[in-house]
């Protein structure tokens, strides 16, 4: 299971990777393993604003199918239209295969994500 430093982790699984005040947003390798091949990513449209928690899409694997959750609240800005044709891509590199970049409201809400030391223990709790 690959955890990277300067990122911030929800506890959905979610990686957010903060440039200023945008956070662009993936899924774990955690969450590419336990989902397994990967088929279909539902995405939102750029200008679409959710608040912290909020589901903004979802993903298909062969095994199941899971919510996204925005590990903070803002509006997308950006949206990776090339998951749509090659899902698989998640699998191949999470943390290179982006979802969505969020214009954040408020960059206070990153402190209450996980480190990668915390998330690394959530992990391993939930399996």
């Amino acid at each position: 299971m690959k955890i990277l430093k300067d990122y911030y982790y929800s506890k959905e699984h979610e990686w957010a990777k903060a440039e200023g005040n945008l956070v662009r947003v993936g899924i774990t390798d955690y969450a590419q393993e336990t989902l397994g091949d990967i088929v279909y990513v539902e995405l939102p449209e750029p200008g679409s604003e959710f608040q912290a928690g909020d589901v903004f899409g979802v993903v298909e694997s062969v095994k199941a199918a899971s919510d996204l959750y925005t590990p903070v609240s803002g509006k997308i800005v950006d949206v990776n239209e090339e998951l749509s044709d090659n899902p698989e891509k998640i699998n191949e590199d999470p943390y290179g295969s982006w979802m969505i970049i969020i214009e954040m409201y408020d960059s206070n809400e990153l402190e209450k994500l996980l480190s990668p030391d915390e998330y690394r223990q959530h992990c391993e709790e939930e399996g």
